[in-house]
């Protein structure tokens, strides 16, 4: 079992900068697929970034592509989500998720079988 914990949420005006965090416990996260996903009010949780693999290849969604990083430290067993150039439509729950398969292409919800329990981001225009 993967234990995920997010932090780091909070609320930034446009073009400000948020660094969060999933600190996971359990296990070690450093092989496995782990992604963070987002669901603002009203709408479906969609994928945002995702790293995988030993090599921590990143793939991210088209919307935040140069403006958010995904990263890990492996000795803390942490992902990062840099997120630079805040917009107000990047206003929503920000999830972790976590799956210890090597997932090509673009992760979708039902990939993953550990979450964490979301961090409130909220960008002012």
């Amino acid at each position: 079992q993967v234990q995920l914990v997010e932090s780091g949420g909070g609320l930034v005006q446009a073009g400000g900068s948020l660094r969060l965090s999933c600190a996971a416990s359990g296990r070690s996260i450093s092989r496995y697929t782990m992604a963070w996903f987002r669901q603002a009010p009203g709408k479906e949780r969609e994928f945002v970034a995702a790293v995988r693999g030993s090599a921590s290849s990143t793939y991210y969604a088209d919307s935040v592509k140069g403006r958010f990083t995904i990263s890990r430290d492996n000795a803390k067993n942490t992902v990062y989500l840099q997120m630079n150039s805040l917009k107000p439509e990047d206003t929503a729950v920000y999830y972790c998720a976590a799956d210890p398969r090597y997932l090509f292409g673009a992760p979708i919800e039902a990939d993953f079988g550990y979450w964490g329990q979301g961090t409130q981001v909220t960008v002012s225009s």
